[in-house]
């Protein structure tokens, strides 16, 4: 299938392995511009060799919601334009109610909720402008059951879907679509970091035995971005492989 974003310009945050990595991509194979942003050179020069068309970095750093419009700004500079932005900031530190000192709320909140705001708020003039535009979050499954000890991430990604939905309607007026992506287990630093790494036992969690693959996930990302799901609008939809009981 052809996804029409050849020509297209994706800006892609937390860009330097894993889930938006993935997301980067699949956005490249099927022809659209991208610029990778982490908060790491090295990592983001490395990320970069793995997409063959080219791809431009930034290094960034998304808790700094002052320096957002300034990213934006530079990416446009880049790429001439954005019409894409794939929003994934890494989760906070584990955490449960007892653990998690309520200092850490604002950080959390900043990173994971205010700063898909600040994006949102810098890009979506100019999609509304051009009547064409793509915002996909990264959230969590965790918005529709929330996980034990990840008790930051459960509050700021459940925020911020909610934020996600309101804009939707807001703006499909112009073109615009706005959506999440709620990943279950997926094979990445990150989980391996919660799980210590013992990703075969994490595994046994989800009905085919298996874990995610980002290049996977990232390509459903991608038919978010197409034509093809143009009516496809405030959604939030789980790619878990099966493993949430419930029926929404």
């Amino acid at each position: 299938m052809d996804l029409a974003l050849q020509g297209k310009r994706a800006l892609v945050t937390g860009a330097s392995s894993g889930l938006g990595l993935g997301c980067a991509q699949a956005l490249a194979a099927e022809g659209a511009a991208v610029t990778l942003v982490a908060r790491s050179a090295d990592r983001l020069a490395a990320a970069a060799t793995t997409i063959p068309t080219g791809a431009h970095t930034l290094e960034a750093d998304l808790g700094d919601l002052a320096g957002i419009a300034s990213l934006v700004a530079a990416a446009t500079q880049l790429m001439g334009g954005i019409d894409i932005v794939i929003v994934n900031a890494g989760g906070p530190p584990a955490g449960n109610f007892a653990s998690t000192p309520f200092e850490r709320y604002e950080a959390a909140l900043r990173v994971n909720l205010l700063s898909g705001v600040a994006l949102c708020e810098a890009t979506l003039p100019g999609m509304r402008e051009r009547k064409w535009g793509r915002i996909v979050a990264i959230t969590s499954t965790s918005v529709r059951e929330p996980m034990s000890n990840l008790i930051l991430s459960n509050t700021a990604r459940a925020g911020f879907t909610a934020f996600l939905k309101t804009v939707a309607t807001e703006v499909a007026g112009d073109g615009v679509t706005v959506n999440s992506l709620q990943p279950g287990l997926h094979n990445t630093a990150r989980l391996a970091g919660l799980y210590g790494g013992d990703l075969g036992a994490v595994a046994a969690a989800v009905p085919s035995g298996t874990l995610g693959d980002p290049a996977d996930f990232g390509r459903i990302a991608a038919f978010l971005c197409s034509d093809s799901a143009k009516f496809v609008n405030g959604a939030a939809l789980p790619v878990d492989g099966g493993a949430l009981r419930g029926l929404q």
